[in-house]
């Protein structure tokens, strides 16, 4: 059995320049800045996606409409929200090639930075970043925001553990006003210790990131784009469910993999997302267990799947929330046996991240994997196992 796969692994330090370096986190940063420098390599057929969040910036600043299309300058068209110009901002004042390659590393950093932040131990947060970098690269890949929105659920979690509440919404909010996504944050009020404060903390900073674009432009440009923002995410959301070949990069989802499987067009969201939401809730009655480090890190990664099983924006490039909420349940897990846990670990590595990737056959990718969403099957059973956990194990066993 490889060594990664063994549930008492060690990884020896590199000792670079004095400095003693983590094999998973030179795999970490080394990987990202050659998936980057790859992508733009490729000039802007690469990097296209950076092109559009670049652009967020120059149109909000020229009051220009966010959610139409802009052919000579990109393909496809913008779906984040107008206080993403401000995010994006320092990176779209520099030359394109460099403010790429540093939002490629800033949002490698950021999760990077968010796992190391999470109360468990420096052997599990190495295994945490094995787990996750395939997704990580295939996010860097697209130049995606989504390992930076992954890092805000994180921190929003770590910091309402440390009791900093303010700074926790800070990332809830910021999530909500990018990609929406990051509201899911808000599930962990539960864990809060002081909840009116975290209540008057979120309103602040909803009313500091609504306005916030402002400075850039002017507050009637800017309320006027949160409402084509709406109208954006409605249509995207109708444009998402297809059966077609040509169109299944998303809904990469639990619904997805009901509509294609069955190849049922009409299948609605609302058949599988309102029972999950009730499966999700129903852990809020163990009370008893709130206390539990392990309850709590079992709900943050079905919150972390939840995230993307559930949106039928999902693509292969969100993963990386995901997965990083599997290797997150992977590592504090201790009532599976070995053998148990890498069949899952399997699963999760061959059909959800090495799915996307070169190293799976091209036949079994575009005939099985693309045509049924198969990338999410994997996160999806073990969700359910996740679920079935918190609303029947008792988490003070793992705490002795």
């Amino acid at each position: 059995m490889p060594q990664l796969l063994k549930r008492n692994f060690y990884l020896n330090d590199l000792k670079i320049f004095k400095y003693q370096i983590s094999l998973p986190v030179l795999i970490w940063f080394v990987l990202t800045a050659v998936t980057a420098l790859t992508e733009i390599s490729r000039g802007s057929a690469g990097i296209n996606n950076y092109l559009i969040f670049k652009n967020v910036f120059w149109h909000t600043i020229h009051q220009q409409n966010l959610y139409a299309f802009y052919p000579a300058e990109y393909t496809d068209c913008n779906h984040y929200g107008p206080f993403f110009s401000i995010l994006i901002a320092p990176f779209a004042l520099l030359p394109v090639y460099i403010g790429c390659f540093l939002w490629c590393i800033a949002n490698a950093a950021f999760l990077f930075f968010a796992i190391k932040q999470l109360p468990i131990s420096n052997k599990q947060h190495q295994l945490v970043l094995l787990i996750g970098f395939l997704e990580l690269l295939t996010s860097i890949h697209n130049v995606q925001f989504n390992p930076m929105l992954s890092a805000w659920i994180l921190l929003s979690f770590v910091y309402i553990k440390k009791g900093n509440d303010f700074v926790a919404t800070l990332f809830i909010a910021a999530g909500f006003f990018v990609k929406i996504y990051g509201i899911v944050g808000l599930c962990f009020f539960l864990f809060s210790e002081n909840k009116i404060k975290f209540i008057f903390s979120y309103i602040f900073w909803v009313i500091v990131f609504f306005c916030l674009p402002m400075l850039l432009s002017s507050p009637q440009f800017i309320i006027q784009t949160y409402q084509d923002w709406f109208h954006s995410l409605v249509e995207k959301n109708q444009s998402n469910i297809t059966l077609q070949p040509s169109g299944n990069m998303q809904d990469i989802s639990a619904m997805g993999l009901f509509r294609r499987i069955f190849q049922w067009q009409g299948f609605k969201n609302i058949w599988v997302t309102a029972p999950a939401a009730l499966l999700i809730c129903f852990p809020f009655l163990r009370i008893k267990q709130y206390k539990y480090l392990s309850f709590q890190l079992t709900y943050l990664a079905v919150v972390l799947f939840s995230t993307v099983l559930f949106s039928s924006s999902a693509e292969s490039a969100t993963y990386v929330i995901a997965v990083t909420g599997f290797a997150i349940w992977y590592v504090i897990q201790n009532n599976f046996s070995n053998k148990t846990l890498n069949v899952l670990l399997f699963f999760v590595l061959i059909l959800t991240s090495l799915s996307s990737t070169d190293l799976l056959p091209r036949y079994l990718h575009n005939t099985f994997v693309k045509p049924y969403a198969l990338k999410a099957l994997p996160i999806f059973t073990v969700w359910f196992i996740a679920i079935y956990q918190l609303w029947r194990k008792d988490f003070s066993d793992a705490q002795k």
